[in-house]
């Protein structure tokens, strides 16, 4: 064999040594993928290619074999599965998906709790957890992705308060809770945000009851009434009591006075004239 049929050989073969290099999926996100598609339900099959054998190769360079992946460099870096009647829960394997910079799993059926583990997506930018029927707390650990511009969790059932540290993400420019359950003050690093950060208004909390402070308007009581409207009528409550309490008083004073005059009327009426 020649040197030009040995050059040929040899550039063949690193041809098909990088194919197959790209073709194969980082462990990580071979093991992110898996365990997602086993926590998810499909009734539709709109996510049929996702296999075992697609995740051993999911990408091609920028091209992504699996419905709902993007690739960047042979790794996935979005994964967008929205209004596809997914039930099931999130994995907390996701988080291998480290190099994960966009998550959409918005209008689904998705249930349980939104997973800490998202904290190690380091990468994150976008997480659209949106019109779920997601429970539990809002992870606190969420403030370790130093990079997450949006935060969508609104139309969920999620409960208890709003993490402080969230408020620490100087890069997040929305921010929906809207129609949850969530309850307790708003942290003002989030409610009343200084400086340059974008700041987020009344739409962005809307629709928990619980929850209070800038910039949802005063709190309401059962009945709709403000707490000021309550002490105001406490007050006037009092006035009217104390009127009447005094026209009381009057009148008993005028009765025992009218009382008097008339025992007097009688016992001069009894005593002997001189």
């Amino acid at each position: 064999m020649g040197i030009w049929g040995l050059q040929q050989h040899l550039a063949v073969a690193l041809l098909l040594f990088l194919s197959t290099a790209t073709a194969t999926a980082d462990p990580n996100d071979e093991q992110c993928l898996t365990h997602l598609s086993q926590s998810l339900t499909d009734p539709f099959n709109n996510l049929q290619n996702w296999t075992q054998t697609t995740f051993a190769s999911p990408c091609q360079g920028l091209t992504s074999f699996l419905h709902g992946a993007t690739c960047n460099n042979g790794r996935i870096y979005k994964l967008s599965l929205t209004n596809l009647s997914l039930k099931g829960t999130i994995s907390p394997f996701l988080s291998n998906c480290t190099n994960l910079q966009s998550l959409d799993l918005s209008s689904n059926q998705i249930t349980g709790p939104i997973p800490p583990d998202l904290q190690f997506l380091v990468n994150l930018a976008v997480l659209n957890l949106s019109s779920n029927r997601l429970s539990g707390p809002v992870p606190q650990q969420l403030a370790s992705c130093a990079y997450l511009n949006v935060i969508d969790l609104h139309d969920n059932q999620l409960s208890g308060p709003i993490p402080l540290q969230l408020g620490l993400l100087a890069r997040l420019s929305v921010f929906d809770v809207s129609n949850n359950r969530l309850s307790g003050p708003i942290p003002a690093s989030l409610g009343n945000r200084t400086g340059n950060l974008p700041r987020f208004n009344a739409s962005s909390y809307e629709g928990n009851k619980g929850l209070f402070g800038y910039p949802l308007a005063p709190m309401k009581s059962k009945e709709g009434l403000s707490i000021m409207a309550i002490v105001g009528i406490g007050l006037g409550s009092g006035l009217v009591s104390l009127v009447l309490s005094f026209a009381g008083v009057c009148i008993w004073l005028r009765v025992t006075e009218q009382k008097s005059a008339d025992e007097e009327g009688k016992i001069s009426q009894l005593m002997p004239e001189y």
